[in-house]
């Protein structure tokens, strides 16, 4: 049976299979205070943070020794993480400003969708009541010829995989 990487080999350059989700062409978008995003605040380097956990509560029966009973107690969820080049002009700076600055938040959905090879969103991932938890710029380096890195942590309620 081939590997995952045999079954990529076939593919001709420039091209998709059918079903399967490339992971670097994707867009984010930010439903901030209602206001539709500006331009520069749907491009990102990277994002991750995408999981989701069901904690279990141990509940011994009684009179059973053999085992326990494993409940689940509720869904946890891990910070969504983007990862972008350092932009001037932006509404999630100034969103970002104000909740580290002034204390400031207001919760948002954030939409992140994988795109197609025609650049179409396929799918994705909706993020309820994001909020800011972190950020964080790159070291600034005489050293090196690098781009300046923001990086971007969100805390949210929950998520919910969409198909579009």
């Amino acid at each position: 049976m081939p590997g995952l990487a045999q079954l990529f080999e076939r593919i001709p350059t420039g091209q998709m299979m059918d079903g399967v989700t490339m992971t670097h062409r994707f867009l984010v978008v930010f439903f901030m205070r209602g206001i539709l995003p500006n331009p520069l605040d749907i491009r990102f380097e990277s994002v991750s943070g995408l999981s989701s956990e069901v904690t279990l509560e141990t509940v011994p029966e009684g009179g059973q020794n053999m085992y326990s009973q494993r409940l689940p107690t509720r869904v946890q969820y891990g910070n969504l993480v983007l990862k972008r080049g350092r932009v001037q002009a932006s509404a999630l700076n100034v969103e970002f400003n104000l909740a580290m600055s002034l204390f400031r938040f207001a919760p948002g959905n954030v939409l992140v969708s994988p795109l197609s090879q025609q650049g179409h969103a396929t799918s994705g991932w909706l993020f309820l009541d994001a909020y800011p938890v972190r950020w964080s710029t790159g070291d600034l380096d005489a050293t090196r010829n690098e781009v300046l890195v923001d990086t971007m942590e969100l805390a949210y309620q929950r998520y919910q995989a969409i198909a579009l």
